[in-house]
């Protein structure tokens, strides 16, 4: 209840000041971008039950006891105060017990790990970090897509992330949390949009020279026959995803244009992420890419 409270506390004390703000993470478009922003605005608020006072008191304290004031109590063996003490113990013990409370219930329901509680099934995307590129796979309709990723809106989003580079962070601000991506590794986030329209994906973790054109389009369809058309449309274009012309795209380049992929090789996502967990490169693994490579002419022919 008493979360609640400062929750309510929060929202109306500061709507005033983001009603005008717009996109970013004050301006979500998601269930959990929503839930966060009401996070980062119960603390800023608690953070300031703190420093409100303390520079209200340092200012009253200035003007009571400023050169002058002749008739103010002189006690030069006074050192101590019950209420003082009170007030400086209990506030601070208070706030850190409502923001543990806080912590512990955000981190298990924001867990990005965590499927997102929803009546329709997750959409799989993965992502893998290139310099200085996103690429977008979807196993499911066998497509991909650079610097562009689409889905329904209403529909949750399981994206599994990993880094065929040194680590990126990905973040979509007005949808919710930001996670890195690794080489050898896969993370996972869970996110939703609930409204239509068309969002800014960064790179949140500096990557190098090429960092700041390293932005991809993350577009929610007004309805899932929008994201079928969009689909169908990426399976007509020319260019096919097969381990040779993944090593050419995964060549460092700067300001990349959106491309698509009608086609993608079976388990290319997990061959680039078991690339980078051999120690003998001698020995190739069924996974790798190189094994991938001396199999491209079959591969090809398939497609």
């Amino acid at each position: 209840m008493l979360t609640r409270n400062f929750k309510n506390v929060a929202v109306a004390t500061v709507f005033g000041v983001l009603s005008g703000c717009s996109g970013g993470v004050l301006d979500p478009k998601g269930q959990v971008g929503a839930d966060e922003k009401y996070l980062i605005i119960l603390s800023t608020v608690l953070m300031l039950l703190v420093v409100i006072p303390v520079i209200l008191l340092t200012l009253y304290f200035a003007w009571k006891y400023r050169d002058g004031r002749e008739h103010e109590v002189y006690m030069p063996k006074w050192s101590h105060s019950k209420k003082i003490e009170i007030v400086v113990w209990f506030i601070p013990i208070l706030i850190i017990a409502i923001l543990a409370t806080i912590t512990w219930q955000s981190t298990q329901a924001l867990d990005p790990y965590k499927k997102l509680t929803h009546e329709k099934d997750h959409l799989t995307i993965e992502v893998v970090s290139l310099n200085w590129k996103w690429l977008f796979i979807y196993p499911d309709q066998g497509i991909a897509s650079v610097n562009e990723v689409v889905f329904p809106t209403g529909v949750p989003v399981e994206f599994k992330i990993t880094s065929d580079t040194t680590m990126n962070s990905f973040f979509i601000p007005q949808l919710g949390s930001q996670i890195y991506s690794m080489a050898g590794m896969t993370t996972k986030l869970h996110l939703i949009a609930d409204e239509p329209g068309s969002f800014e994906g960064i790179s949140a973790n500096y990557s190098g020279a090429g960092f700041t054109g390293m932005k991809f389009k993350a577009i929610a369809t007004p309805a899932q026959s929008g994201f079928d058309q969009w689909v169908e449309q990426r399976k007509a274009c020319d260019q096919v995803l097969t381990p040779a012309s993944y090593q050419a795209l995964a060549e460092p380049s700067k300001n990349n244009v959106v491309q698509y992929y009608s086609q993608v090789s079976e388990g290319l996502f997990q061959q680039i992420v078991m690339k980078y967990m051999h120690d003998n490169p001698d020995t190739a693994h069924p996974h790798s890419m190189d094994h991938l490579a001396q199999a491209q002419p079959r591969v090809e022919e398939s497609l």
